[in-house]
């Protein structure tokens, strides 16, 4: 019995870090795109969220760049693919919604940080 538990205890350590890289995935811009006020450059960025149900946190965050915080919706999705949808009214692009293999999320408003 008591290697039954050992063993569940490991297992369990070891899938500690596959829960905690459920909510971030990497995403690359391929043109500039605005979020709220910021212009994010063309580049690789780690995307990560947080909240329970349909609303949540986004935060994008670029290496050596800017932070920009977002609410969103979560929306299930079957997209197979990790995309952007982008508005080009105004002249220029409004990052509107971030597709990931089984979700979307829809952004709602845009605050920078650490510009």
């Amino acid at each position: 019995m008591k290697r039954f538990f050992g063993f569940a205890l490991i297992v369990g350590l070891l899938s500690i870090p596959a829960f905690a890289a459920k909510n971030s995935q990497s995403l690359n811009l391929a043109t500039t795109v605005k979020v709220g006020s910021t212009s994010l450059p063309a580049g690789d960025y780690k995307v990560t969220w947080t909240g329970t149900g349909s609303s949540v946190q986004v935060t994008i965050a670029h290496k050596g760049g800017a932070t920009v915080t977002v609410p969103a919706k979560l929306v299930d999705a079957k997209n197979g693919h990790v995309g952007v949808i982008t508005d080009g009214a105004n002249g220029s692009a409004t990052l509107q919604t971030i597709e990931l293999d089984n979700f979307n999320l829809v952004l709602t408003g845009a605050t920078a940080q650490g510009e």
